[in-house]
């Protein structure tokens, strides 16, 4: 099979910033089950079972559709540039499944702990230092593994990063934590990323093994990196801080995806509404004098 990757950008939740993603979708699923066929002996029916039985291994509904994503702009493409057998389309047609890709996953400080054991027994010597700062700064996984040393300012106790989810670059404030994290972090020679692979000293096109280890061994099987990000907006906004604050750090486009996060300002409305009340100073279950 002679199919070009795709690498147009796609909207949630099958957005893909990197030919790297693009390319694993490729390796890991596409070609192992399709490399051998002409573009002409691919059939819709047989690409349709093949995503069910995906779906069915379980793996994440959203990567079944960037696989379906993928491989559908892959024909677009194989027509538009006059590849021989890409003329018609087998994936045109197949539906796109409904799901919901909301799932939000909260930490406790309790669970936080058994993950720090976990990630720094880790074989990846890297992984303790990108959870944490995930973590700490509610980044994106693939901000913090982009991330080049060049974009912290230690001074300004500041993070920029140039090309974010939404486009548009942005700063990240950073915690005395997280700088005393940062200046820990090994570095490399002639090397300008916050945190490579030591291997190959560029930055990790993923960790999925290492982090499926460590959330095991943390009795957290079910825990996914991008809920790191959920944690630490969970984390700061049980510690009094607004929404609106939270989202400027985690980078929202719009008010809307910081308002997922809303029950979890409860327990600070509550103590606001506690506060009020005390200092009203009237107790009115009794009558008046």
């Amino acid at each position: 099979m002679t199919v070009p990757m795709s690498t147009s950008r796609q909207s949630n939740p099958t957005h893909m910033r990197s030919h790297a993603n693009v390319e694993a979708l490729m390796r890991l699923h596409l070609l192992p089950r399709w490399g051998k066929l002409k573009l002409n002996e691919i059939k819709q029916q047989d690409i349709a079972k093949w995503l069910g039985e995906k779906r069915a291994e379980g793996l994440a509904m959203s990567t079944v559709e960037k696989i379906r994503v993928t491989f559908h702009r892959s024909f677009e493409l194989a027509a538009r540039w006059n590849i021989p057998g890409g003329q018609v389309n087998p994936v045109r047609g197949i539906p796109r499944p409904k799901f919901n890709n909301g799932r939000q996953r909260y930490l406790t400080a309790t669970e936080a702990e058994k993950l720090h054991k976990a990630v720094a027994a880790s074989w990846n010597k890297q992984l303790k230092n990108i959870v944490g700062l995930l973590l700490l700064t509610g980044a994106r996984k693939r901000e913090l593994l982009d991330a080049k040393w060049e974009h912290i300012d230690l001074e300004r106790k500041a993070w920029h990063i140039p090309d974010s989810k939404t486009g548009k670059a942005r700063f990240v404030p950073l915690s005395q934590p997280a700088l005393n994290l940062i200046e820990q972090l090994p570095k490399f020679e002639k090397c300008p990323w916050l945190l490579p692979n030591p291997e190959t000293k560029q930055p990790f096109v993923d960790i999925k093994r290492a982090w499926d280890t460590a959330r095991k061994e943390a009795g957290l099987p079910g825990l996914r990196i991008h809920d790191l990000r959920h944690s630490a907006a969970s984390f700061m906004i049980n510690a009094g801080i607004d929404l609106y604050a939270v989202g400027r750090i985690l980078g929202h486009a719009d008010h809307q995806s910081t308002m997922r996060y809303s029950h979890l300002a409860n327990d600070t409305l509550l103590a606001a509404v506690e506060a009020g009340a005390a200092n009203l100073k009237v107790d009115w279950t009794k009558a008046a004098a």
